[in-house]
């Protein structure tokens, strides 16, 4: 008997075709156990996500019912999808709470609303979790898009551990990748901005147990969209949040020497040329070879704007 799932989309309500494709996407998977769906609007206009969540749905549940309270609450062939307001702090940590709380399954599943999963994802990753014994957490690889391009993140192991994501963020361990057993564990909310809550909660995640991976690209992640990819001091203060609640990413020097220049980049962004200089001399004496370095002193001395370097790395499937 397959363990049934619980699926997460946190939505602000202002990308209703983002959010179709990622919710048709969940709803189109094949998979033999029970699964829900909940789609938590926050800050949003709940009556209005409603309504559209309804149409999206309409094609298998004509009939659809909603509400602006808790709004869609529909038995679906593929499963029961709600539509609630975000009753915890407010954010995308908040709203993933939310519905972890309202799940009644064995498995959390999340998918960001402007992200889609591919064909098999759910069977796939269930599968390999329940293979291994004691295991709590599964993620898999992504495909990036952004304009035309598309570029597979590969992890290159079935396996990763606490150190790994010490010393890489993995970004293939992405938010919309993550399935794991209810009751394990929540999003800390206290992450600013919400910055990082994803890469805080892996890292939780493979110290308790080694995260499963599913090394191939079931996750299309959409590059473009993001509401945080130039709040510069958010990621900033998410940064130095992470490095005071987990002190052994500055222990080994990859994974250091990486925060730290992106610490130098964004304070670039922001035109704080002290504390870039600061930030790239500490990631050059960490580790001489890391790249944030060299590019952030360029974008502080305003000899490229940060954007232009987003925008190259992006188109390579890759950020800062």
């Amino acid at each position: 008997m397959s363990l049934s799932a619980g699926v997460v989309i946190p939505t602000v309500g202002d990308r209703p075709d983002q959010l179709t494709r990622a919710l048709r996407s969940v709803l189109d998977q094949v998979y033999p156990g029970r699964v829900e769906v909940i789609v938590v609007v926050d800050g949003g206009e709940v009556s209005t996500v409603a309504r559209h969540v309804a149409d999206v749905i309409a094609p298998s549940c004509p009939a659809a019912p909603y509400s602006a309270g808790s709004a869609v609450g529909v038995a679906c062939p593929a499963g029961l999808v709600r539509v609630l307001p975000n009753r915890r702090g407010a954010g995308v940590a908040g709203a993933r709470n939310t519905g972890i709380a309202a799940l009644s399954t064995e498995l959390v599943a999340f998918c960001d609303d402007d992200d889609e999963w591919l064909p098999g994802k759910l069977s796939a990753q269930v599968l390999a979790l329940t293979a291994r014994e004691g295991a709590e957490f599964v993620s898999c690889a992504i495909e990036v898009v952004y304009g035309s391009r598309r570029v597979p993140r590969l992890a290159g192991t079935a396996n990763v551990t606490a150190g790994d994501l010490a010393r890489s963020r993995m970004m293939m361990v992405h938010s919309s990748t993550f399935v794991f057993r209810r009751g394990a564990l929540w999003v800390d909310e206290s992450a600013p901005a919400a910055q990082n809550e994803d890469w805080d909660l892996a890292l939780r995640a493979a110290k308790r147990r080694n995260i499963v991976h599913v090394d191939t690209p079931l996750v299309r992640v959409h590059w473009g969209t993001s509401h945080y990819v130039a709040r510069w001091a958010d990621r900033i203060a998410g940064l130095e949040w992470m490095l005071a609640r987990h002190p052994e990413l500055a222990v080994d020097p990859r994974g250091a020497a990486r925060i730290y220049g992106q610490l130098a980049f964004h304070h670039a962004a922001l035109g704080h040329r002290r504390a870039a200089g600061r930030w790239a001399w500490r990631a050059f004496t960490t580790r001489r070879g890391e790249p944030r370095a060299p590019i952030a002193l360029a974008v502080a001395a305003r000899l490229i704007p940060a954007r232009v370097v987003l925008n190259l790395l992006h188109t390579c499937g890759r950020g800062i």
